[in-house]
């Protein structure tokens, strides 16, 4: 047991003397740290304390130098202050002035004020003296003249106008002559350079058309056992069958287009078929009748597609391509209202207007033609009514209404109108006129000339184109004779109907005669 006890005695001896020397040498060396530790915190201590030495005197140079700021801004605030106050204190004294002026103002003012009162009554007293006076001198002056005031005036004014009549003729005619420097060659130059760029041949339209034949048998055919077959067509188309000794031709004559187109598409159709009998020349004739319908309509549509125009109703198409089968004077009216609507066009491309606008004017100016025989009235109001009724543009209204100088033009686009239907109607061989209404305008042309104080005889020449007037040279004198000319082209434009247009001549010629005997 002891033995065994000995190794476990030894064993603690060693574990306590290692605690011991472990002890001993954790003390020695904690006593070294702390040392170190007691040191190294001294130094700290010092380093903070240095540290905050020198944070503590930047604070005391960064607040001294904010205290600085502070009073150099509150110095400069003081000092703007300052002078605001000294500012305010200058306006005011310049208000108390202004304020002081004004007051002096006012009075001076009132005073005048007053004294213009005083001065108005005075004036206005005086005005009603001098009326006093003036309407006793007038009844004095009535008194002794034996004139009332109204015959003076009256006398003075129609002296006046006898003396004037003359200067104003002169006045008149130099302005005129002034006005013809330029506007006749600006005017003449568009007309001409529209009407050289639109040239197209003219065709008068006749009133007979003739109809060829396969052979002179069929005359026979067409006049019928008894001439009943050329009875019937007569009656059916309303037209005449000139049935002559000319080879293979017959002449179907009417004045109106619409019925002798028809009647001639009639006649070659029942030459082409061969069976003429009172019938089939019935049954034919309505055929053509209705077939002629869809012909006009076309025609009304290549009229607008030539001239360029769109959105034109289908019942308008219809009546324009009846002016096809109207005339004036032997011209066909449709090829009239297309040539006025291309020289409406052109002239309105160099004036600067609205194209378009003038050739429907010009196309629709004479649209009324197209039914004036089927209801009373000129055919100016019924194409303004018919131009109405498909809403049509107001130029285009005024335009058909004073192409005649029915009434006052609107626009430029209906002075264009009237001017290209004049030239159409004037152009050579566009129109025929009869025998009688020829004589008849030379007539009133002449007797127009004639019925002018100081004129000794007057002369149309030239087809009606120009009329030459002679007057007096005792009565009439140069000034008097430009009168003469104007109050003459007034009274034919009012009073006469004609194509184209007139030049008066006034001719004042002296002679001094003698006779040596």
């Amino acid at each position: 047991m002891e033995f065994f006890n000995l190794p476990i005695i030894t064993l603690l001896i060693g574990l306590i003397s290692g605690v011991g020397v472990v002890s001993l040498f954790i003390y020695f060396k904690g006593n070294g740290i702390s040392q170190k530790a007691n040191k190294l915190l001294e130094e700290a201590k010092k380093e903070a304390e240095k540290q905050k030495r020198d944070r503590l005197l930047e604070l005391k140079e960064e607040s001294y130098k904010l205290k600085q700021e502070a009073d150099k801004e509150i110095k400069e605030k003081k000092a703007e202050i300052k002078e605001s106050e000294e500012r305010l204190l200058q306006r005011e004294n310049n208000l108390d002035k202004r304020d002081s002026m004004l007051q002096k103002r006012e009075m001076t003012l009132e005073e005048k004020e007053n004294n213009l009162l005083a001065k108005q009554t005075e004036l206005q007293t005086k005005n009603e003296k001098l009326d006093e006076l003036l309407k006793e001198e007038m009844s004095r002056l009535e008194k002794i003249a034996k004139f009332s005031k109204e015959r003076a005036h009256d006398l003075i004014m129609k002296r006046c106008e006898a003396e004037m009549a003359g200067e104003i003729a002169e006045f008149i005619r130099e302005k005129e002559s002034e006005a013809k420097l330029t506007a006749h060659e600006y005017a003449k130059n568009i007309i001409v350079e529209s009407m050289q760029r639109y040239s197209e041949d003219v065709a008068t339209e006749q009133t007979v058309s003739t109809i060829e034949l396969p052979n002179d048998e069929m005359k026979g055919r067409l006049i019928g056992r008894e001439g009943r077959n050329i009875r019937t067509i007569e009656s059916v188309t309303g037209v005449d069958l000139i049935i002559d000794d000319t080879p293979e031709a017959i002449v179907v004559s009417s004045f109106d287009p619409l019925r002798r187109e028809i009647a001639k598409i009639t006649i070659e159709t029942l030459i082409k078929d061969g069976r003429i009998h009172p019938s089939r020349i019935e049954e034919i004739y309505d055929r053509v009748s209705k077939d002629m319908n869809n012909k006009i309509t076309e025609l009304g549509n290549n009229a607008c597609y030539q001239l360029g125009i769109s959105k034109v109703d289908p019942e308008l198409v219809n009546l324009i391509g009846k002016l096809h089968f109207r005339t004036s004077y032997g011209q066909n009216a449709l090829k009239h209202s297309m040539e006025v609507a291309e020289l409406c066009g052109l002239m309105a491309g160099e004036l600067g207007e609205n194209i378009i606008l003038a050739k429907r004017a010009g196309l629709l100016h004479d649209i009324g033609k197209s039914i004036d025989y089927e209801m009373e009235g000129s055919h100016v109001d019924i194409g303004v009514d018919i131009a109405k009724k498909y809403h049509e543009d107001e130029v285009v209204l005024n335009a058909i209404a004073s192409h005649h100088g029915g009434c006052e033009q609107t626009s430029v686009i209906s002075s264009l109108v009237q001017v290209a239907d004049t030239l159409s109607a004037a152009r050579p061989g566009a129109r025929n006129d009869s025998l009688d209404n020829y004589i008849k305008r030379l007539e009133q042309l002449e007797e127009i000339g004639n019925s002018f104080e100081g004129v000794e005889k007057t002369y149309a020449m030239q087809a009606g184109r120009e009329v030459r007037v002679m007057v007096k040279p005792e009565e009439v004198d140069d000034t008097t004779s430009y009168k003469i000319a104007r109050d003459m082209k007034e009274k034919i434009e009012s009073e006469m109907q004609y194509p184209g247009t007139i030049k008066i001549i006034v001719i004042r010629e002296s002679r001094a005669q003698e006779e040596a005997k």
